[in-house]
């Protein structure tokens, strides 16, 4: 089903990841928030694998992801697989969720080896700035959650909230921590920032080819048009090809452009001199990114040689198409630029390295399939290793000389 109007996109919703050993019940904590079974409970360790999601309303956080993931005491090379992928979901958390378990029928899972993954994961959510509810999910009726929670309180600081996923006790009060816990959303964070003002006209310039699949508009176009009717102001939608016609249309012209960043230059050359001009790739470098760090990075593109290495990081997974940019765009470009030669390395999804060091750049794509708080762990990395990173819209706007004509959206760290 094509994303509507009335969706919220997964990127957009704040993401609950829910952590814990194999077998503490994180999936039935899942499906007791949900009210519905999304993930497979088991008395088998292990039947979690890859993270499983379902979008919720929570009353006084709005839009939601819960995160299912894999146990993070997983053992073998499968079970290295799993935390691995829980690992790359703990990237996306915008709150966490640590569960502990007391089970009446044998001692608690997380006393064997005094909480040291926990300890371990949670150092881990921590140095991303990520909140966490610590929960203690009672199995049986005479378990001893009371001094579990002392102990976890006394290694940790933080008092855990005790709840039953079974019978549902305590679900409601989960949901208030939740709440309670959750990171403010960022005010005022548009994805066209303070270009526009109500009743500011503004044209779309939108080709429609393969990787806009017909009868649909790719995502990034959707959340702006939708962003542009919120702001009250006037959208006027075209093709590149129909540019001209549609501007001689206009009385006035209008206060702003966005276009696809695969035909900025066309634009830039026929667009008005009163006309503002962006991307909605260089839109979305500031609205999920480092839009500063981006554009220091696109500059490293004057300097890069034929035996330098960049790597190129795109969000979907889609199959490669014809014509695609990032496996065939903007490769063609950067080498017309640099030289054939260049080294470039393509990943989608999730298949970020996490050693970039072989790299002289690394160019990410606007990223609207993942929220924010991932694309920014991908920033933090660049800049941990000293690599320079721009993305999309802001490479091409560069390597089309024209990226100190361009406008930029900025928001406050």
């Amino acid at each position: 089903m094509g994303t509507t109007l009335n969706d919220t996109p997964s990127a957009e919703r704040t993401h609950i990841t829910f952590f814990g050993r194999m077998n503490s019940g994180k999936s039935s904590l899942v499906n007791a928030l949900a009210g519905q079974e999304m993930s497979i409970v088991s008395k088998v360790s292990g039947t979690t694998t890859d993270p499983v999601k379902k979008s919720i309303e929570i009353h006084g956080i709005g839009p939601c992801v819960l995160v299912d993931t894999a146990g993070f005491d997983d053992t073998g090379d499968l079970g290295g697989m799993r935390v691995s992928l829980a690992k790359k979901a703990a990237q996306q958390a915008d709150l966490a969720v640590m569960v502990f378990v007391d089970d009446s029928e044998k001692e608690p899972l997380n006393q064997d080896s005094g909480f040291v993954y926990e300890r371990l994961w949670m150092d881990l959510l921590q140095k991303r700035d990520t909140p966490m509810v610590l929960v203690i999910n009672q199995r049986g009726q005479n378990g001893n959650s009371q001094n579990l929670a002392e102990k976890i309180k006394a290694e940790f600081q933080k008092k855990p909230l005790i709840v039953n996923a079974l019978t549902k006790e305590g679900i409601e009060e989960l949901k208030k921590e939740l709440v309670s816990a959750a990171p403010g959303k960022e005010a005022e964070r548009f994805i066209t920032g303070d270009l526009l003002c109500e009743e500011d006209v503004v044209l779309l310039v939108m080709p429609q080819d393969l990787q806009a699949p017909k009868g649909r508009l790719i995502l990034p176009q959707v959340q702006t048009l939708r962003e542009l009717l919120d702001k009250k102001c006037t959208a006027v939608c075209t093709t590149a090809d129909k540019l001209e016609k549609s501007l001689a249309a206009f009385k006035q012209p209008p206060k702003l452009i966005i276009t696809d960043s695969q035909v900025y230059k066309t634009v830039y050359e026929k667009k008005p001199v009163q006309s503002m001009l962006t991307s909605f790739s260089t839109l979305f470098a500031a609205y999920k990114g480092d839009i500063r760090y981006y554009v220091q990075g696109a500059r490293v593109i004057g300097q890069l040689k034929q035996t330098d290495q960049v790597l190129i990081a795109e969000c979907c997974t889609h199959a490669p198409l014809d014509e695609d940019i990032g496996r065939v765009k903007l490769p063609r470009l950067l080498r017309k630029k640099v030289g054939e030669e260049l080294k470039i390395d393509v990943v989608s999804g999730m298949d970020f390295p996490s050693d970039l060091t072989g790299y002289r750049l690394v160019i990410q794509c606007g990223a609207c399939m993942f929220n924010r708080k991932y694309v920014m762990s991908r920033v933090e990395a660049a800049k941990s290793q000293g690599i320079p990173m721009t993305n999309y819209g802001i490479a091409i706007a560069y390597l089309n000389g024209i990226l100190d004509q361009i406008e930029l959206t900025y928001f406050d760290k």
